[in-house]
C-alpha cells in the first residue's frame, strides 16, 4: 500500500519513509508511526509522518497497519 492517502495511515502503523536527507537517494527507513503530520487527506509525494524513533519522513510505502500485513 503506498503512503498517499492519509486515511491509510494511523499512529501504530508501521511504515517505510524517506527521509529530507534521504530524498535525492531515495533511500527508506522503517518505524511505527508516533504522529502524523500532514493534515490533507492526500499528498502527492506521499504523507508526512514522524516516528517513534523521532525521524520524520514521507511514507513511501504501508508496512503493517490495523492487522492487515503487506
Amino acid at each position: 500500500m503506498d503512503g498517499k492517502n492519509r486515511c491509510n495511515i494511523t499512529v501504530g502503523s508501521t511504515v517505510q519513509v524517506v527521509l529530507k536527507k534521504d530524498q535525492s537517494t531515495g533511500s527508506t527507513h522503517e518505524g511505527v508511526v508516533k504522529d502524523i503530520l500532514t493534515k490533507s487527506k492526500f499528498h502527492p509525494h506521499g504523507i508526512k509522518v514522524r516516528l517513534q524513533d523521532g525521524s520524520v519522513g514521507r511514507v513511501k510505502t504501508i508496512v503493517y497497519t490495523l492487522g492487515i500485513k503487506e
